[in-house]
Order: structure tokens, then sequence, then C-alpha cells
């Protein structure tokens, strides 16, 4: 699988691009600097964001995978792009949330910052044009996204990713607040099996500094209250998949494009 180049733009994203490769099993997911929020009413570009990204999440799915959960990431290819296993996404997002934040607060009436005694984990249909509305586990079955079994899997490994990723967080001062995760079906000739998919970054985590709970997420960007690209690279050296010298580069808007 070396000189692997992408082909065709099969799918574009917000923030990502899927291209077909020479193996027609495997895709290659480009990771872009737009930047998108209230299904993109709200977009800028902001050089760099995209690296970071690909490194923070190339660290992420490669521990979870390390710990015996399916994700669709091969390898990341170079500062753009990583090389993917081909999966039918899902089109719902799986929300887990360990405190009370963004729309939870708004709906409920909660405040900001409330821990919850068990992670609460929700579902929504992803469809822009509608908002992107909420979901019963009911919806899933009944619109034929997910069966029955399909559900409780990708919800036990939902739990699971929280878990391991809120003590990941936390040992390096940062509070997993929420996150969304996509999941999709890997084909093959014995059965759909079902994996992890997307990215995992601060793209779609609500992180807070632990001793301040300042925002270290897109959040940044949402509510117009400081610089996304310092935060995600801080939360990428404490990950530690940034050298100085390419942090350095990112920080001056110098790597090429």
């Amino acid at each position: 699988m070396n000189n692997i180049e992408r082909k065709d733009l099969i799918y574009k994203g917000k923030a990502k691009d899927i291209f077909s490769c020479e193996d027609e099993n495997l895709v290659i997911q480009y990771f872009k600097d737009d930047t998108t929020a209230n299904n993109a009413q709200k977009h800028s570009v902001i050089l760099g964001k995209g690296e970071i990204n690909n490194v923070i999440s190339e660290k992420l799915m490669t521990s979870l995978q390390n710990i015996g959960i399916p994700t669709h990431f091969i390898k990341r290819l170079n500062l753009r792009e990583q090389l993917v296993k081909k999966v039918e996404i899902i089109p719902v997002e799986f929300v887990i949330r360990n405190i009370a934040a963004g729309s939870i607060s708004k709906k409920f009436g909660l405040p900001v910052g409330k821990e919850f005694k068990k992670p609460i984990v929700e579902y929504y249909f992803k469809n822009d044009d509608l908002g992107d509305p909420m979901m019963s586990e009911n919806h899933l079955i009944e619109f034929g996204y997910t069966s029955e079994e399909e559900l409780e899997l990708i919800t036990n490994y939902s739990l699971q990713i929280n878990k391991y990723l809120k003590d990941l967080f936390l040992k390096i001062g940062i509070k997993l607040v929420d996150f969304k995760l996509e999941f999709g079906r890997l084909n093959s000739q014995e059965k759909n099996e079902i994996v992890l998919a997307d990215e995992i970054s601060p793209d779609n985590c609500r992180l807070w500094n632990e001793q301040d709970n300042a925002s270290l997420d897109k959040d940044l960007f949402r509510q117009s209250k400081g610089d996304i690209k310092e935060a995600y690279i801080e939360v990428a050296n404490r990950l530690g998949v940034l050298t100085q010298k390419v942090s350095s580069k990112l920080s001056e808007n110098k790597l090429s494009h």
C-alpha cells in the first residue's frame, strides 16, 4: 500500500472529502481547512486545521483499535490524507454526553457544566435540510437504519469509546464534555461488520481545559470567542502528536496546502 494516490471524488463533505483509489475496498479521506457551524450557515477556512485534525484522529483511532474497537482507519498517508476502509455510513450521529453543554442545556434548561451520573447517548438523523432531528431507538429500527442487534452493538461501542477517551483526555488535563460518532458497515462476503468511521477530533468533540473549563474545541468558532487553531494545536500537543517543528509551522501558517 505504498504510493497510494487519490482518484475520483466520491463524496464532498463540509470538513472532509472522500476519494477512490486503486483498491475498490479502500478510500482516501482528505481533511480540509473548511470550518462550519449551525448546519454550515457559518463557514470559514482556517489554514492548517485539516492537518491538525488528521493527526489527532489518527492517534485516537489507533488507540481505540488497540483496545478492540473496530474502525475504518488503516493509516495516515500524509498531512492531509488517511487511507481508510470503504464503508456504508449509517446516516445517524451517535452523541455521547458526560457534562451538560450545547443543545442539551438549551433543550432541557440544564445548567452548563452539570455532570451527569451516567453518560447519555443520543441519536440524530444526519440531514442538514431537516436540521439533524433527534431520533429514538424505535426510529432507527423502524426506519431501517439499524437492526436491534446493530444498535445494541453500536451503543456498547459508544460507551466503551467514551470511557476510554474520557480517561485519556483527563490524563492530559482535558474534560471530555461530549462528542459525536459515526459508524458504518464494512461489506464483506461473510457479514456486514459494524465499524467506527469518520473522525474523532476537536471538530466533533466538546473539550474543556480541566483547570478553568476553557473551550478547546469548535465552540470557539461557533460562538466567535477565540482562535480554534491554537486550541486544536494545544490538544494535539498534549496528545503528543505534533512535533515542535510542525507545531511551529502550523502556528505560522507555513504548511503547504
